[in-house]
């Protein structure tokens, strides 16, 4: 293999031009150049130089409309490599034409980050399951004190007003029923278990409690297809990672098509040693979720054969 020290201009082209069959040439970090991210046609031109044929197979990236992965579309003959095929299969499927019972299990910090998301599949979805820190704004849009907890107070009445739109669609929303809470995210600081309904002032929400955990372990057991997104708490902490790991747990006994969209989940799943139960752990943590808010990928769609 032999390295050039920049992407694009005369030593890239002259490793490119003395390469025979069966080699292969790395190029600099596209990134040394604005010009990547900026989607310069004349730095995509340049890169397209260097090639008869373009293969993007990095879907972590396919949500990004760079000089890398669009802009060279313009100037080669560009498709999908097998891991963007997997990836537009198994989920792609799983959003058109789900078996069901469809479950998704949404966690996460903030409910502004998977707005889109939530939208989208309540068109999709049977069963719509919330934990992690987005699951306060949903409990205290119920009428619940949360204490502490992390709260996007601005999202409240959406929160109310996506909670109805399922009801009105036939769609359960399952939220957590106890936490596990402390005063402090920290490792070593006491936890304590408690009700939704008695979250004390001065603590914080940081996991989903054991009954919850119980409860969604049983929902996911009847499901056909799952798609996970998102911790049930904070889930770096050991005091916090019990629910994340109860439906890591879950899913991985589970008969269904098991879906997991990247980003922490996909870390957590394979840290816990799940990651060989699952049908499919996602490799794009951006990308996957804008392919789970309906989203046309940039990095996809430019190419000629998906």
């Amino acid at each position: 293999m032999t390295f050039a020290k920049d992407c694009i201009g005369p030593e890239a082209q002259s490793a490119v031009d003395a390469m025979e069959n069966g080699q292969v040439v790395l190029l600099e970090n596209l990134r040394f150049h604005k010009e990547e991210t900026a989607n310069d046609p004349e730095f995509a031109k340049q890169l397209a130089g260097l090639a008869d044929l373009y293969v993007n197979d990095a879907f972590g990236s396919a949500h990004r409309a760079h000089a890398s992965t669009e802009g060279v579309t313009k100037y080669l003959p560009a498709v999908a490599g097998y891991l963007i095929g997997k990836e537009l299969d198994v989920m792609g499927k799983a959003l058109a034409d789900p078996e069901r019972p469809f479950i998704a299990i949404l966690g996460g910090a903030k409910v502004s980050d998977k707005i889109g998301v939530i939208e989208n599949l309540l068109s999709k979805v049977d069963t719509l399951i919330i934990g992690g820190g987005m699951a306060n704004t949903f409990i205290k849009a119920e009428g619940y004190e949360i204490g502490n907890s992390l709260v996007d107070n601005e999202r409240l009445d959406l929160a109310r007003d996506l909670m109805e739109q399922a009801r009105k669609k036939g769609i359960k929303i399952m939220l957590p029923s106890d936490f596990v809470v402390a005063k402090e995210v920290k490792a070593g600081v006491p936890t304590r278990t408690v009700a939704v309904d008695d979250i004390p002032a001065d603590s914080m929400a940081l996991d989903i409690g054991p009954s919850s955990r119980i409860i969604f372990a049983n929902e996911v057991k009847g499901a056909k297809t799952v798609i996970w997104n998102g911790p049930m708490g904070v889930a770096e902490i050991p005091e916090f990672a019990g629910g994340t790991k109860s439906v890591a747990a879950a899913l991985s006994e589970t008969s269904a098509t098991t879906i997991i969209g990247g980003g922490d989940s996909a870390a957590a799943v394979k840290k816990l040693g799940f990651a060989d139960k699952m049908t499919h752990i996602s490799t794009g943590g951006g990308a996957s979720l804008e392919f789970l808010e309906g989203k046309e990928l940039p990095g996809v769609a430019a190419l000629n054969d998906k």
